[in-house]
């Protein structure tokens, strides 16, 4: 069984994305990575050249800056990175540049790619989320953080980066088919110094909309601001490994407001329902879910 990754990185250094850290979590599954690099001002492309403990393989791109409207030019990269990796691969592992697998999984997720591997029906492996805010102590537990997602697909040509690369489609525009796992991906976009997170913010929005709605969004403020949030939790578990030395180097601080539930009346009585059932009313889901892995 071969297993490939695929990911995308453009001007990461200057938002602190811990794009090291993510390669570093998806390497052990495989036998080379493939990236396409967009034009950077800031050593993107320099700094992953120098990552010679991983085996690489970089491509540099040239964004479309006039795919702005609903993130259409992070699919186009995406499907770019996508198209690098090698045709005797049996499956792609995506990892976005504030995304990280535990090592803790890799032994499952390699059992449920052996497991799915031939059959046909099975297009993709569906993952969990943990979607940290403010710092590596708290994550998101309200409605508007998704839940599960498609990072693990098969190698198929018909498969394809969808809308703003959350997840993946295939030709012409048919869910995937997939089995769920009981591994779990940890977001860290929403992990950063409030400076540098106001420029990754800034960055962000110019993939959406149009410089005068960035200002809107955004604002003109130096340091984002975190404490508009709806919900938090602690965060009980253990963070990947390859996390640690850039958990070591937090310079800031961050107050969680625990307790508080920034929402709505209808949104209070959803998320109260969903943390006593386990059930999300009227989930999203860009995918058609047929197993689940039974290790």
């Amino acid at each position: 069984m071969i297993v490939e990754g695929f990911a995308i990185a453009r001007n990461v250094l200057r938002a602190d994305y811990p794009i090291q850290e993510s390669l570093e979590s998806i390497a052990p599954l495989c036998s080379r990575i493939s990236v396409a690099v967009g034009q950077s001002d800031d050593g993107t492309l320099e700094f992953l050249q120098n990552l010679k403990h991983l085996s690489l393989n970089l491509h540099q791109t040239q964004w479309d800056e006039t795919l702005r409207t609903g993130g259409r030019v992070l699919a186009e990269e995406t499907n770019k990175a996508k198209s690098l990796v090698s045709p005797e691969a049996d499956w792609l592992i995506y990892i976005q540049a504030d995304e990280c697998l535990h090592q803790d999984d890799y032994s499952l997720l390699q059992a449920a790619m052996r497991h799915y591997q031939d059959r046909e029906e099975i297009d993709a492996l569906l993952l969990n989320y943990r979607h940290f805010y403010g710092s590596y102590a708290f994550e998101g537990d309200s409605r508007r953080w998704y839940r599960k997602e498609i990072r693990i697909i098969k190698n198929r040509p018909a498969i394809f980066s969808w809308k703003d690369a959350q997840g993946f489609r295939k030709l012409p525009a048919q869910k995937l088919r997939v089995a769920e796992v009981n591994a779990t991906v940890f977001h860290y976009g929403w992990v950063k110094n409030p400076v540098q997170q106001q420029i990754k913010q800034n960055q962000f929005h110019r993939l959406w909309h149009s410089d005068t709605e960035v200002a809107k969004r955004v604002g003109s403020q130096a340091q984002f601001d975190y404490s508009e949030i709806d919900s938090l939790q602690l965060f009980s578990g253990t963070h990947p490994a390859v996390m640690e030395k850039r958990m070591a180097r937090m310079d800031w601080e961050f107050t969680a407001p625990l307790g508080r539930k920034n929402m709505n009346l209808k949104d209070r009585v959803l998320h109260g329902f969903e943390k006593m059932t386990g059930i999300r009313v009227g989930e999203y889901r860009n995918y058609i879910r047929v197993d689940r892995f039974q290790p």
